[in-house]
């Protein structure tokens, strides 16, 4: 098999041979040089060394906004999600395609308990988790390094994490990419603001959350209706 130039490795050969040789021998730039060139020069990013120290996540920040775009085999829905871990509180607010009674809220409290509501229907489900949300640095430790691999157009540093999420972060910018859940859930990051705020009024649950006709569960897993990872994690 031929070897694999990396883009530096073919300037410096290319150089060499101009210093090397004498002008009338030098080797010119032909139309079929230049496509070998052009090609070198595309090649991808070089794998890290075998002393390079094994990339670790990126904490979440403190509080941020995500739009996700979700696709669970098949199934596609538009995702906010509203992070706020100093005041203990996690917001999905959920649009499945074309549904009626949409948006679908799922919110969750530090304290173990969700509430799943959807205004249109006055329809609302407690549950009790018993375990808060998501740490900032909630991948570590634990996390199994995957290396680098492409994700919707960017290049990511990719972790697995309890053989319950596969998270891409892109190598730049140091924002999530994409999520894989083991359900076969996927969500793409459309957008990522950190430090957003939503206003206090848009997480407390509606009155008939806590009515006695409410339904209500206690799951003892760590594992709800959310795409969003407990206390496996």
């Amino acid at each position: 098999m031929q070897a694999q130039h990396q883009p530096s490795e073919c300037i410096a050969c290319y150089c060499h041979y101009e210093q090397t040789h004498p002008p009338a021998t030098a080797m010119k730039l032909t139309p079929l040089l230049t496509v070998a060139l052009l090609l070198c020069l595309r090649a991808g990013p070089p794998a890290a060394a075998a002393g390079d120290p094994t990339p670790t996540p990126t904490p979440w920040p403190p509080q941020f906004h995500a739009t996700l775009l979700m696709d669970y085999h098949g199934n596609l829905s538009l995702a906010d999600l509203w992070y706020d871990w100093p005041r203990g509180r996690n917001l999905h607010v959920i649009r499945y395609q074309l549904a009626a009674d949409a948006p679908y809220y799922d919110a969750e409290w530090n304290n173990g308990t969700s509430f799943f509501y959807t205004p249109a229907r006055r329809s609302c489900r407690s549950v009790a988790v018993g375990v808060g949300i998501l740490r900032p640095d909630w991948l570590t430790p634990g996390e199994v390094y995957l290396g680098r691999r492409d994700a919707d157009g960017f290049d990511c540093h990719v972790w697995a994490k309890a053989d319950f999420i596969t998270y891409y972060e892109d190598v730049q910018t140091k924002r999530p990419v994409k999520w894989v859940f083991y359900t076969g859930r996927i969500a793409h990051v459309m957008s990522f603001e950190a430090g957003a705020v939503l206003e206090d009024a848009e997480w407390q649950a509606p009155e008939y959350c806590f009515t006695k006709a409410t339904e209500s569960a206690h799951i003892s897993d760590g594992h709800v209706d959310s795409f969003n990872p407990r206390s496996v994690l």
